[in-house]
């Protein structure tokens, strides 16, 4: 072969110049820098009202009365949980709401993980018709509900008692539990409840056996879930819960408004003690969250 073809049929060795090189990646890089500062605005705008509301919990009543909510405060006071905490039982309501949420989240999901066995797993006639019943009672606004609730409540004489709200929130969580594992269970191969009944599994071992353990990420999601939305839960509690023993923590923020003058100081010293548990719960249970999300995504 001559030396000609050599240097016809050969790659160019010449580098790439920098200017083009910087055209090709211009446009990847300005839409990286426009995602950044999308995202940033929105994560402003979601801590704003968190910041404010720190910021206001630690503010005088005149401070606040003479710079407004979005200034920062003159000095540290604590005149607001003061003021909270002389009209509110604070203890008492932060109880009731760890009690209500935990059992209401623990009860859920067993309640759950029981009729989601019998639709998903045992495929039941009228299991598809019975999910979309669940799916649509949980669509239902709580004004619809409370008349029938409250004189259920009146006939089992547990009004005015934790009691009262754990069952009702127990159904009503259970009933979205139930289609959610429901649905994760009639994905499930058939062949794992064949070799478990092959093993002489009952149903009782299959679920616990077989069962719980593919479905724990998800339930682990769940019981966080079913906990923040039953402590955020007002109107139910407001009417079943009326004595003061028996107050959740958002029931006790809404008794500082008053017929023509609020304290806006002490409301949000007491949003923000509303709040901590929350985000401390939260915290602790992240890493529950993150990999039952996880797991539920990969099976």
């Amino acid at each position: 072969m001559s030396a000609q073809t050599v240097s016809r049929n050969a790659v160019p060795t010449s580098p790439i110049p920098i200017d083009e090189i910087d055209l090709k990646r211009h446009p990847k890089g300005v839409m990286r820098w426009v995602v950044l500062v999308v995202l940033g605005i929105l994560g402003l705008i979601i801590v704003a009202p968190i910041l404010l509301l720190v910021m206001d919990a630690f503010k005088s009543n005149a401070d606040y009365s003479a710079n407004g909510p979005l200034s920062w405060p003159e000095g540290f006071s604590l005149e607001g949980f003061k003021a909270y905490m002389e009209v509110v039982n604070y203890p008492r309501a932060l109880l009731n709401s760890i009690v209500i949420s935990a059992l209401v989240a623990a009860f859920g999901v067993v309640l759950s993980l029981m009729s989601a066995y019998a639709i998903g797993i045992g495929r039941i006639k009228g299991g598809t018709a019975m999910l979309t019943i669940l799916l649509l009672a949980t669509m239902v606004p709580q004004e619809a509900l409370i008349y029938p609730l409250f004189y259920g409540a009146q006939a089992t004489h547990t009004i005015n008692t934790v009691w009262s709200v754990i069952i009702v929130f127990t159904i009503l969580q259970a009933a979205y539990g139930t289609y959610l594992l429901s649905s994760v269970m009639s994905t499930l191969p058939m062949s794992l409840l064949e070799a478990a009944a092959l093993d002489g599994a009952g149903r009782w071992r299959t679920l616990w056996s077989v069962i719980f353990p593919l479905v724990r990420g998800t339930m682990s999601v769940l019981m966080v879930f079913f906990f923040i939305w039953t402590w955020n839960e007002f109107y139910i509690p407001l009417v079943l819960l009326s004595g003061q023993d028996s107050q959740t923590v958002p029931i006790a923020i809404a008794t500082l408004q008053g017929q023509n003058a609020v304290n806006v100081t002490a409301m949000n010293a007491g949003s923000l003690l509303s709040l901590l548990p929350t985000l401390v719960f939260f915290l602790i249970f992240q890493r529950t969250l993150t990999k039952g999300v996880t797991l539920g995504a990969v099976k």
